[in-house]
Formats: C-alpha cells, sequence, structure tokens
C-alpha cells in the first residue's frame, strides 16, 4: 500500500511497515484494489465516515460509507509467500471483503495489540479476531458499546465479623456503663475542705 497523506494525516515508520495514524484524522491515501482500472483507489478515513474513490470500466465511483457500517477492527496473520516475509495487519472489516480498508502492516508483530486498540477506540468500533472456521468474532463479551466480564462472587452474608458494629458508628463511642463510673444516691459524702 502506498501512503500518500493530503488531509493532515501522516504515516510514521520504514517503507517496510504501513501506518495510518489514528490520531491524526482524516487522512487520504491511495490502496490497492484489485478490481479498479488501475488498481488503485482513493481512501479519505475520517472518524464519521469513510470514502472510498476508485474507476472501474471508465466511470468514475465514490462511495461515503458511514464507519458505523463497518463491522470492527480485525488482526490478520500473513504467512510468508514467494519470498514475501510472513506479518500481521490491521483491517477495517467489512461486511463487502471489498470495501475492506487496511490500516496498518508489519513483519513483526509488537505494536499490533496497541494500534488494534488504538484504532477501536478511536472509532468507536469492535475488536474482531478470526475464529478456527474462519468467521470473525469479538475476543471479548459485549453489552452494546460495553465490555462486560464474568459476574463477581456474591459476597457472604454469614462472614466471621457479621456481629460487629457498622462502620459509621464506628466513630461514635457505644454508651455501655463502666463499673467504676456508678453513681451512688442516698449516701452521705465526705469532703476534704483546707
Amino acid at each position: 500500500m502506498r501512503l500518500q497523506t493530503e488531509l493532515g494525516g501522516c504515516s510514521a515508520g520504514s517503507s517496510r511497515t504501513t501506518r495510518l495514524d489514528p490520531l491524526a484524522l482524516p487522512v487520504r491515501f491511495t490502496a490497492s484494489d484489485a478490481g479498479a482500472d488501475e488498481r488503485l483507489r482513493q481512501v479519505e478515513l475520517h472518524r464519521e465516515r469513510v470514502i472510498l474513490r476508485r474507476a472501474v470500466q471508465g466511470m468514475r465511483i465514490a462511495l461515503n460509507v458511514p464507519v458505523r457500517a463497518f463491522r470492527g477492527i480485525s488482526i490478520r496473520l500473513f504467512e510468508p509467500q514467494d519470498g514475501t516475509p510472513a506479518g500481521v495487519a490491521l483491517f477495517l472489516e467489512h461486511l463487502d471483503p471489498a470495501l475492506s480498508i487496511e490500516l496498518y502492516s508489519a513483519e513483526n508483530s509488537d505494536d499490533v495489540v496497541a494500534e488494534w486498540q488504538l484504532w477501536s477506540r478511536v472509532l468507536g468500533l469492535p475488536l474482531l479476531l478470526k475464529g478456527a472456521d474462519g468467521e470473525l468474532r469479538e475476543p471479548y463479551p459485549r453489552i452494546g458499546a460495553v465490555r462486560c466480564n464474568a459476574p463477581a462472587p456474591r459476597r457472604r452474608r454469614r462472614a466471621s465479623l457479621h456481629r460487629r458494629r457498622p462502620k459509621f458508628l464506628v466513630r461514635r463511642r457505644s454508651g455501655v456503663t463502666r463499673p467504676e463510673a456508678l453513681v451512688h444516691q442516698g449516701e452521705r459524702e465526705i469532703i476534704a475542705r483546707n
């Protein structure tokens, strides 16, 4: 993928690594497209929408797709083939594979998880992984946009300290009388006066 940033985005890294900066959106770049005339398409990536421009059989086409129409951010691993090294890439996945967009690719996978989570947070899309059956799934269960974990175990109602005083009452003194503080009534007192 050849990057050409024109709207303020910037690429980072060497020519062996493709990286779009999610914090510098909007960004415009050129990507390969097998269905286009020149095998290239222009992509404008904004926080709310993606604009794909390409020419098919001489006709210019521009698709304005909202970001929420995409399924999520996926990780793909590439096996070495025909002298190309193995690598890892992040894609903005769409139900139509022709509309999926490569966001990041590298030969090593040092920063891929950080990039994966950053793109997901910036675009507000779920994280996706390819399962054993080839289907894309979320690695963590979610309810709407909130990730959820397994429920916490219930508190024990009859703990060993269940008879202690409540926390707000610990600050107060209890009204227990002490035997040395008893008051004797009806007795004569001897008072020494100087």
